[in-house]
């Protein structure tokens, strides 16, 4: 995954010097690096410029690591519907729990539930009573369900809980949120009903009464008889937007300002095998009615809550661009044949309806139906994912292509395949680029499209980060590393048009893959460094980029400059610098042709970086690596700056916006930048 950066190995002098700055055990250093600070010169000229595209920088959202599921996705109920045993009853009800013993009573799953898709439900036979010989422990029996690693129930907010019921005779349940032990109750409710001989749906909301991040839902009864439940939910009353993602995350991808969201995979678009594939169309409809699925390349249930409409109204809700992965009838270890592909390329089709359609066609209107009549603006789509070079790729993203293209001419497509060393042998919008990589490999490569044609499709950068040993689960060595590259898509942003790190989330429960950007639990959550790198690049989308050329002899610093304007039309100059080496570098900069006054008031310095490479942040520590922001006292069109070792600095600049040349189309020929 990653390859390990050496070691130092100079004299002892050198030694010493990377002693002093503390960073010997994952540095490379050379004599000429540590014998005095550094000297470099920053030329930018701001009369040669070229736009920026609005879409370069966004998110890609994988179901993986549970950051869906038990993450953005505020259901706090695990295997609601009972289905993640399988088909065939009796099944394993897990993480669903029996309170009380044998002798109270016995719970088992059949297949009597009324909805179609997901015929599982709980049965659950009460052999005690609150009178007679077998009277019921205090508090009565039933089941409980601990979420994803513990509820966090809050005092002061409300929980809806809905569920679905059946019994013999009647029935007083008792629905509480409480503590993991069951001792503490935080909030609870009585559902009392003298006929469900019927499938009945209840409804309860609960205030909590108190707080605790690892909580639970039961269901418990002191009365005898036989009780059926399914489908049993229950979701906080505050969520983003009022539709359904858990508010502290969905803000931290807001504040990183993403321009699209890459959605749902991944691998988890392929599934291991077809069969676990993700469908869209059964992730659609009525929550209850969704038979959830298990994603076998991550290995974890999910009832699919978060399906296909929910990932358009987040991108929606974001105010970004959705980009939807699909299954091109391939997946890890089978594929189907190009001559047998027809179906999946309607299922593609069917999905282009349900997102783009009129709220009169057939899956426009089902759309419509779940609360969103007006057409959500799906403009682009990829057909696989990671799937170039397998044996029916190329046939069957031909007939996807050509069926698309036909029914929606201005959607853009993206083919799995790179065509950034050589030219693609099939049509496409948009080529996807993935690297991972150790940190040292991944800077090297600031300057990897530089020399890759500007004709043809653009290059979708959709999975990027430095993993292995460097990475740590989160270091700052890896976050400059990424930054370095990111200057170089910047600079590319002619040829590169979009960019996304990988993975996005991950709960510290199941960590499936690493490093990611943000981890969370129940109640907690931070940003890893790689976090904090996107932000300083959140101005650039539709930014102009500038002529910055650097004269140094070092190959460890990398620099950009872009002018963008605020929301309340104030113009900025952007000077972003990496120094990826253990020295200090006092930088000359220089800015010309932007009519500048020799003083700029109201700009700041922003720093990342932190007395050890490997730092990383924690649920104890979320702040230990973070940008850190001054004011820039002597900001002028001419200034001396220090560069601290191994730092992402930038440099904002207030101007006079009528000095500066703003973008006003996409279509500028490439400059000399």
């Amino acid at each position: 995954m990653g390859e390990k950066m050496s070691s130092c190995k100079a004299s002892c002098s050198v030694l010493l010097a990377c002693f002093i700055v503390g960073l010997c055990s994952v540095c490379q250093c050379s004599a000429a690096e540590v014998d005095a600070n550094q000297t470099a010169n920053l030329i930018i000229n701001g009369s040669s410029t070229r736009p920026i595209p609005e879409t370069l920088f966004g998110i890609f959202f994988e179901e993986i690591n549970h950051a869906g599921a038990g993450g953005i996705w505020a259901e706090l109920v695990n295997n609601r519907g009972f289905e993640a045993g399988g088909q065939n009853t009796p099944s394993n009800i897990a993480p669903w729990s029996i309170i009380g013993d044998q002798s109270s009573l016995i719970v088992s799953t059949d297949r009597s539930s009324c909805f179609e898709r997901n015929k599982v439900a709980l049965r659950m036979d009460v052999l005690c009573d609150s009178t007679g010989g077998n009277i019921c422990p205090a508090g009565g029996v039933g089941i409980y369900n601990p979420g994803f690693w513990g509820m966090n129930i809050e005092q002061g907010k409300a929980y809806k809980v809905v569920l679905y019921v059946r019994s013999l005779g009647s029935i007083n349940v008792s629905v509480s949120l409480t503590s993991s032990d069951g001792s503490q109750i935080l909030a609870s409710a009585n559902i009392v009903d003298s006929d469900v001989s019927n499938w009945t749906k209840a409804e309860v909301l609960l205030e909590a009464k108190g707080t605790n991040p690892n909580s639970r839902l039961q269901l418990t009864t002191s009365r005898k008889g036989v009780i059926w439940f399914d489908q049993v939910s229950a979701m906080p009353l505050d969520t983003y937007k009022g539709h359904g993602f858990r508010n502290e995350l969905i803000e931290m991808i807001d504040d990183i300002k993403p321009q699209f969201v890459r959605f749902p995979g991944g691998c988890f678009v392929e599934g291991e095998w077809l069969r676990n594939a993700f469908r869209w169309k059964e992730s659609i409809g009525p929550w209850e009615e969704r038979p959830g699925h298990f994603g076998d390349v991550w290995m974890y249930w999910t009832d699919d809550g978060l399906g296909y409409f929910e990932f358009l109204q987040l991108t929606e809700d974001l105010g970004a661009r959705p980009i939807w992965v699909f299954n091109n009838g391939i997946s890890h270890q089978d594929q189907v044949d190009t001559t047998a592909v027809s179906p999946f390329v309607q299922e593609a089709l069917d999905g282009l309806e349900f997102a783009r359609g009129d709220s009169n066609s057939k899956w426009g209107s089902v759309r419509a139906a779940m609360g969103h009549p007006e057409p959500f603006d799906l403009k682009y789509v990829a057909v696989g994912n990671e799937d170039c070079g397998k044996k029916n790729y190329r046939g069957n993203y031909l007939k996807f292509y050509n069926a698309i293209r036909s029914a929606y001419p201005d959607i853009k497509i993206i083919s799995n395949c790179d065509g950034s060393s050589r030219s693609l042998d099939h049509p496409a919008d948009y080529y996807d680029y993935h690297v991972y990589t150790s940190a040292s490999s991944l800077f090297s490569m600031t300057r990897q499209f530089d020399r890759t044609s500007r004709t043809g499709p653009k290059a979708f950068v959709s999975e990027y980060a430095v993993t292995g040993k460097d990475a740590g689960t989160g270091s700052l060595l890896a976050a400059l590393a990424e930054a370095g590259f990111l200057i170089g898509l910047e600079k590319n942003s002619d040829i590169v048009e979009m960019a996304s790190y990988a993975p996005l989330f991950v709960n510290a429960n199941d960590r499936r893959w690493n490093p990611d950007a943000i981890v969370f639990n129940s109640s907690m959550h931070y940003g890893t460094p790689s976090y904090w790198v996107q932000k300083f690049f959140r101005e650039s989308s539709g930014a102009t980029l500038l002529d910055a050329k650097l004269q140094t002899n070092s190959s460890t610093l990398v620099a950009s400059a872009i002018t963008w304007q605020n929301s309340d039309g104030k113009t900025y100059l952007k000077i972003k610098i990496v120094n990826f080496g253990n020295s200090k570098v006092n930088l000359k900069v220089s800015i010309d042709g932007l009519g500048l006054s020799s003083q700029l008031s109201g700009s700041t310095k922003t720093v990342l970086t932190s007395s050890n490479l490997m730092d990383e942040n924690s649920f104890a520590n979320p702040k230990k690596v973070v940008p850190a922001q001054t004011m820039l006292e002597n900001a002028d069109k001419d200034m001396d700056v220090v560069l601290s070792p191994y730092s992402l600095t930038s440099f904002d600049l207030l101007t006079e916006s009528n000095n500066i040349r703003m973008p006003q189309t996409d279509s500028l020929s490439r400059s000399s930048i």
